[in-house]
């Protein structure tokens, strides 16, 4: 009593992978690039005895057809590039990728604001500190003019002083006694 199990189907069944357009382009030259799978081997088995190969089991046998095998140009393959391009979009995310290029433009778009920012400041900062030293140099001009006008005025004193002491003298030494003159540190 022989009982014959096929495991494997007797045609060949390609594997058609969805294709995206615009992912890569597809070779064009004599299918290079395409894989086509291979029917299995229809094997029976017996309860009596090992495996055995029974042409009869199966519609083709192990041989083949060059039609069945055929992998030029048909649509009974798998793109490799397409496929891997599927897995590779697949894998990658592009989210993070974005986010951190967004972040980066927004961080140097931060920093050129915040460098022309610096740049106005430094510019006031001069402009503030070229007015200071006008403003400075006004000063010293003036101090020099009131340290002249007060040495004029200090000899007109000591020329006063000096000749109401030649003709009051009794007068000016009691003034001078009573109005002491200031100590100069």
């Amino acid at each position: 009593m022989s009982t014959a199990h096929a495991y494997y189907p007797s045609a060949p069944m390609p594997i058609t992978m969805p294709q995206k357009p615009g992912y890569y382009p597809t070779p064009a030259h004599h299918g290079y690039g395409r894989v086509s799978v291979s029917p299995p081997q229809a094997e029976s088995v017996t309860t009596s005895g090992g495996a055995s190969y029974e042409p009869s089991a199966t519609s083709s046998s192990y041989a083949g057809s060059a039609s069945e095998y055929d992998s030029s140009g048909t649509n009974t393959g798998v793109d490799l590039l397409d496929y891997m391009g599927d897995r590779l979009h697949g894998a990658f995310d592009p989210v993070p990728l974005d986010r951190s290029l967004a972040k980066q433009a927004q961080t140097s778009g931060e920093l050129n604001a915040k460098h022309r920012e610096l740049l106005e400041l430094q510019a006031l900062a001069q402009r503030r500190l070229a007015g200071a030293r006008a403003n400075f140099a006004d000063g010293m001009r003036a101090a020099k003019e009131v340290q002249k006008d007060l040495q004029w005025t200090q000899k007109r004193v000591d020329a006063l002083n000096e000749r109401a002491a030649r003709k009051y003298p009794a007068e000016y030494k009691s003034a001078q006694n009573r109005y002491p003159a200031p100590v100069d540190y």
